[in-house]
């Protein structure tokens, strides 16, 4: 080889130590990728990679060669040592990327590395036509020192932050992986069994120009994509840390159930001055014992929804005060291993201010009933102190008694009213079917719709309506929707009464052909003392707004003006769960 002159004894020395430098370089930009990426593209970074820095370090070992002036022959040991280092590659890349599955991962998968390196340079030499061979041992293992320190060095480099370590790590490691070809080649002294003539060294060249553009090529192009893709990535970590960093809600990851990361809104919300303060400690510490099992469950599950929210999480800070917030659960990953992303907003001053809204709202409707209760028990008070003056002048008459009798029931009637609204008296829950209870409510009714010329038809499911409830209070809520249609046809007509299962509901539809109710005076229906009817209190249908409620179920009111109202209330439906007293028909 000496016959190429002193430039070219130069020249590829220089070219095999660009090319380690170049393959380096790539090499941590790819596995700065990996580390940063989600899963999508971890098996492109992987491949990719390892791909790169096999072709790149199997170009320099020709580059290399060529140098020393040594002979090469192209035999089957050359593909075989590219594919074994780019799968020693594959393995230290993967290896470097589990941040916190292994201690010793920097040193493991320097070693590995190391490994692919040094079998690639001495297994493409002895896989050559060797009539006899030495081996000076001191050397090689000199050699794998050599290369080992270098791996090793290089990789924690690369790691640090900033462009210039990378460079650094990349010369490191491109020198000592030219620096141990060197020795190697020194500690070996070959004898060929194949006379090396000049026609096939002319042709041999033409192989190695060949592999050398490729080589170069790929080098070159991958370098460029990796760059550019680094300084893109770069760009969207800068724009995504900004906007962390100045967003007005907390942005944290959680991983395996502690805090991994915390912006600074965070740690002003949970009262750190540190982030050292949150990190690394459970979650669970800083949220409710009874949240504990539902937090854990619903992260649990984000593995198959991929995200929640927006929720409300009550939560405590380091000083123990609470805070009432919305959050939003993203799955994702941290150092390559799966995490919780979560956008934490405080809401504890909306909170207080629902309070005090639903507190306005509360003295307002007190406002209101104050006011209704004193217009309604006024009048009956007023007649019963007339009725006392005239008994105290000595006029008496029964009719008076009467009267007063009936003024008392009707002020006794909306004290009791009142009292089921404030305060409902404990009743035993128990099962019963709504079907039985209607008969009855029709049964008692029936004389009073017959004297205002009203029928009651009524169509029931065949099968078991069961409720859970008190038999009383459902039955009241039955008779004062009835009894309210049955008043508001004064000119007769017909009462239709419903009664039917829905999924996990029973339904019951009252329809009558009144007068009808406009949509003003529906959106006041149930409110206190709100009523169309010349000596109604407006309590009834409140009252049974109550119970309804009680019972978890709901009251849906329709109505035309001049074709009828039609009440919809909704149970829920409950299989007895114990043996019940209630007939079934």
């Amino acid at each position: 080889m000496h016959k190429y002159g002193a430039y070219w004894l130069v020249l590829f020395p220089l070219l095999a130590l660009a090319i380690s430098i170049l393959v380096s370089y790539t090499m941590f930009i790819f596995l700065g990728n990996l580390k940063r990426t989600n899963n999508t593209f971890r098996l492109f970074w992987l491949t990719g990679g390892a791909f790169v820095f096999g072709v790149g370090m199997w170009t320099k070992h020709f580059v290399a060669i060529l140098a020393s002036g040594d002979p090469l022959f192209f035999t089957w040991s050359l593909p075989i040592s590219l594919l074994f280092n780019i799968f020693f590659a594959l393995m230290a890349f993967v290896m470097l990327t589990l941040q916190e599955a292994f201690r010793f991962r920097q040193f493991i998968g320097s070693l590995i590395l190391a490994f692919g390196v040094g079998f690639m340079n001495y297994f493409s030499l002895l896989g050559q036509p060797i009539e006899q061979i030495a081996v000076d041992k001191g050397k090689v293992a000199l050699s794998l020192l050599l290369l080992f320190t270098g791996t090793y060095a290089a990789i924690k480099m690369a790691e640090l932050d900033g462009e210039r370590y990378k460079w650094l790590a990349s010369l490191t490691l491109g020198s000592s992986v030219l620096l141990v070809q060197w020795i190697g080649m020194q500690a070996l002294s070959v004898e060929y069994s194949v006379y090396y003539n000049l026609d096939k060294l002319i042709q041999d060249v033409r192989y190695l120009v060949l592999i050398l553009g490729i080589g170069a090529l790929l080098i070159l192009t991958s370098t460029w994509v990796t760059w550019y893709i680094d300084k893109r990535m770069n760009q969207m970590d800068e724009r995504y840390r900004l906007l962390v960093e100045n967003s007005i809600d907390t942005i944290a990851i959680f991983k395996q159930d502690k805090w991994a990361f915390v912006n600074a809104v965070g740690l002003r919300m949970f009262e750190a001055n540190q982030p050292e303060e949150l990190l690394n400690r459970p979650i669970y510490a800083f949220l409710r014992p009874s949240d504990h099992d539902a937090v854990r469950e619903r992260l649990h599950n984000l593995i198959i929804t991929g995200s929640n929210g927006p929720l409300e999480q009550q939560w405590y800070t380091l000083k123990g005060n609470v805070l009432h917030t919305e959050i939003v659960e993203t799955m994702t990953t941290l150092d390559n291993e799966p995490a919780v992303q979560v956008i934490i907003r405080d809401i504890s001053e909306r909170k207080k201010n629902e309070e005090l809204l639903i507190n306005s709202e509360k003295l307002y409707v007190a406002g209101q009933l104050a006011a209704g209760i004193a217009h309604e028990i006024r009048n009956p008070l007023t007649s019963l102190k007339g009725f006392l003056q005239l008994i105290a002048t000595g006029r008496r008459d029964s009719i008076y008694y009467e009267i007063m009798n009936s003024e008392l029931d009707r002020i006794e009637g909306i004290v009791s009213e009142l009292l089921m609204l404030a305060k409902p008296q404990v009743h035993d829950f128990s099962y019963y079917d709504a079907r039985n209870m209607m008969r009855d409510t029709i049964t008692l009714l029936e004389a009073q719709a017959i004297l205002h010329n009203i029928v009651i038809e009524s169509d029931f499911s065949r099968d078991v309506l069961w409720v859970y409830g008190v038999e009383n209070q459902i039955k009241q809520v039955f008779i004062n929707v009835i009894k309210n249609a049955i008043e508001a046809m004064v000119d007769g007509g017909t009462i239709r009464v419903a009664m039917f299962r829905e999924e996990d509901l029973v339904v019951v539809r009252i329809s009558d052909e009144g007068p009808g109710i406009g949509e003003d005076q529906l959106a006041k229906m149930g409110q206190p003392f709100y009523t169309t009817k010349e000596k109604g209190t407006g309590l009834g249908l409140m009252v049974s707004y109550k119970i309804v409620d009680n019972h978890e179920g709901q009251i849906f009111v329709n109505s035309k003006v001049g074709q009828g109202t039609t009440f919809e209330i909704r149970l829920p439906f409950r299989y007895p769960e114990v043996p019940v007293a209630a007939r079934s028909g």
